[in-house]
């Protein structure tokens, strides 16, 4: 049998703002196939309008229990069990024609440390998917990359979860990389894997420091999905424009640094077979730490190898 596609669009049945190993799933799907998903932005709008109020941030659709971001799914995956890994590769990500970016007025340590819990920002973006452009209400404009900010699987931990900080099995990475074209790889938490994807961003800089990107739906995000049962990881590992990327998180900076980089001598000798000692100091020279984001709750960091840089 060849590769199925699927569709699954934001409804009742498809919406949730939370994590839970225990939800029914609402698609099932053998490895190889793909969906497409049609997606909200983190303020569970179809569409973002031009001047959003930052009251927004507290306001909670009251037929949402459990309100976080807005995600579509569950997808389960036949055959994923614990001990497998998902991966997840990334085909389409098209954003729609509007988009948000706040920054302040909300009691958080960042807004707090740059002094803006009395002031805020927002800029409305128009957005051209097919010149991968957005302008500002200030003419401001920049590149569009649009990616998924959260792709993931539920803790197995029972009840509901967050949908904010991060974990080892995916989520609110809010990575950059995670592009058209990029291949993410999880550990597998739960039987059938139960994936949802949300909160699109069509532009967004390393760490999202103001606390969100260029928040927007997603017209189309399509995914094809596998399982792996060969490749032990810990956390999530990515392939993006010829590179590998660990990502590592913590409660702090220094804790999510440390774990991307002991991920990355795991990759090294995988790939290269050198010894842990050796990967340290190859990596010294030819991988490059980024903080991914600082807004999350748990926070992320990400090394980087590229391909070519050990045989140059």
């Amino acid at each position: 049998m060849g590769r199925v596609e699927y569709t699954l669009v934001p409804d009742d049945t498809t919406l949730h703002g939370f994590f839970d190993p225990d939800a029914a799933p609402v698609l099932t799907i053998d490895p190889g196939d793909t969906v497409t998903f049609r997606t909200l932005d983190c303020w569970w709008r179809t569409g973002a309008q031009p001047g959003l109020d930052p009251s927004l941030w507290e306001r909670v659709p009251q037929h949402r229990t459990g309100y976080g971001h807005a995600l579509i799914g569950p997808v389960a995956v036949r055959g994923a069990r614990p001990g497998t890994t998902l991966v997840v590769n990334v085909d389409a990500v098209v954003p729609g024609a509007y988009g948000a970016t706040v920054a302040g007025g909300r009691p958080t340590p960042f807004t707090e440390a740059y002094g803006l819990l009395d002031e805020y920002a927002v800029l409305d973006w128009t957005l051209d998917p097919a010149a991968m452009r957005g302008v500002n209400q200030f003419g401001h404009r920049v590149a569009l990359r649009p990616f998924m900010g959260v792709l993931g699987m539920p803790p197995a931990e029972p009840g509901r979860h967050s949908t904010i900080p991060p974990r080892a099995h995916g989520g609110n990475l809010d990575l950059k990389d995670l592009v058209a074209g990029s291949t993410l790889y999880l550990p597998v938490p739960v039987d059938g894997a139960l994936f949802s994807v949300g909160d699109g961003h069509a532009a967004q800089g390393d760490g999202e420091v103001g606390g969100t990107a260029v928040e927007c739906p997603m017209e189309r995000v399509t995914l094809t999905f596998d399982l792996r049962d060969d490749l032990p990881i810990g956390g999530p590992v990515v392939r993006s424009g010829g590179a590998w990327l660990t990502l590592g998180l913590g409660d702090t900076v220094d804790a999510a640094m440390y774990q991307a980089l002991n991920a990355m001598f795991d990759l090294m000798g995988r790939e290269h077979g050198v010894k842990r000692a050796e990967a340290a100091a190859l990596a010294s020279v030819a991988v490059d730490l980024r903080i991914t984001q600082i807004v999350n709750r748990t926070v992320g960091a990400h090394a980087v190898l590229r391909d070519g840089v050990l045989d140059a």
